[in-house]
């Protein structure tokens, strides 16, 4: 702790703000590749510890260090690890019953003497329940009682007083991140099982397969390649809202083409009237980008944004379409250019039709790697 006077400084001037910001931040990364380099054998031995743990990982820490260990408990139970926080002082008072013959304790305390921490060592000792100690004192009393150590060493506060639990605070966060993610490397935990802890929000949308966002074929305007634009406007008519595409299929059911609205203003545009009647795989775009049925829905917005497309049809592995994702159902998870209507792939300016729906092109034929 920092004994010398901290000189008088005008914090109201955004120089000085900007100043010890950075230095904050400075110190705080400083002191994690420090870490890194220090990381030992008591970090493999924390990892087997957690890896062949068979109960739950029961994370515990008082103060700021709780606070920190929540975090590496959500951490943990997302990556593939059962977890618990339990409050050391809640401990005391009956909590200690959440604790099962068949699971670790990982304690933070920077200072390793924790009174709250330390009364609940007995109790550890006599169940037979491993303890990790993530401390700045390995001689402490937590130290000497763990079965695994990972040491964070003596650690400069970010703070001008040294007082604030902010270096070692992030220290102990990033290497719960580092225990979390080792571990679920061992266990062979893969993007499946993560997805499946994952099922709402922005993530979970990202980490779904096609099939879950997609309009299926039987909401889509399908149409065959032969008929002539006017007839598949005539007999693909769908009710509701409908996607601003038609996907064209040839004789066998496969995907052969695209066919948008925008294509069909722009023979109105140009007066190619005469092509209204003549078949639409002659005007329709060929080679669409398409994506397989069981991609994940990331790798679908990826092409969306990458391709500044509005549809993409969703084929099975013989070609043939199954569905069809419209930009304006996950326009959620597209960059904010996209979102805006921004430049697209072809020079001209996206914007919003008359009910919000961004106007863009389809790009004809796919990019080297996209899937068609």
């Amino acid at each position: 702790m920092s004994t010398e006077a901290v000189p008088a400084i005008d914090f109201s001037n955004s120089l000085e703000q900007l100043r010890f910001g950075r230095q904050v931040l400075q110190r705080e990364a400083q002191a994690i590749l420090e870490l890194a380099g220090r990381l030992d054998g008591a970090f493999c031995r924390a990892a087997e510890l957690v890896s062949r743990c068979r109960g739950s990982v029961i994370v515990t820490g008082m103060g700021k260090a709780g606070l920190v260990g929540q975090k590496i408990t959500a951490t943990l139970a997302s990556t593939g690890t059962p977890s618990h926080y339990l409050h050391p002082a809640e401990a005391l008072h009956g909590d200690l019953g959440r604790i099962g013959p068949q699971d670790v304790v990982l304690a933070l305390s920077q200072s390793g003497r924790t009174e709250e921490i330390v009364r609940l060592l007995p109790f550890l000792a006599d169940s037979g329940i491993p303890i990790i100690a993530i401390t700045g004192d390995a001689t402490s009393p937590v130290g000497r009682a763990a079965a695994a150590v990972i040491a964070l060493g003596s650690l400069e506060e970010a703070c001008p007083w040294g007082l604030a639990p902010t270096t070692s605070s992030t220290a102990m966060l990033a290497l719960g991140d580092a225990l979390a993610l080792v571990v679920s490397r061992m266990k062979g935990f893969e993007r499946d099982d993560f997805a499946r802890f994952h099922p709402a929000g922005w993530l979970g949308r990202k980490l779904s397969k096609v099939e879950q966002y997609m309009r299926p074929a039987s909401q889509c305007r399908v149409a065959c390649q032969r008929w002539s634009v006017r007839e598949v406007f005539m007999r693909v008519a769908m009710p509701g809202r409908r996607s601003g595409a038609i996907m064209l299929v040839d004789d066998s059911g496969r995907l052969s083409g695209i066919f948008t609205d925008s294509d069909l203003a722009r023979l109105f545009e140009r007066r190619r009237d005469a092509e209204l009647d003549q078949p639409i795989c002659e005007v329709m775009t060929r080679q669409p980008v398409t994506i397989r049925a069981g991609a994940w829905m990331s790798e679908a917005v990826a092409l969306l944004a990458r391709r500044k497309i509005s549809e993409l049809p969703v084929v099975d592995a013989d070609g043939k379409p199954v569905g069809m994702i419209d930009i304006t159902d996950v326009v959620g998870l597209l960059p904010q250019d996209m979102q805006d209507g921004q430049t697209i792939s072809d020079g001209k300016t996206g914007g919003r039709d008359g009910v919000g729906r961004p106007l863009y092109r389809v790009v004809r034929g796919p990019a080297e790697g996209d899937t068609a």
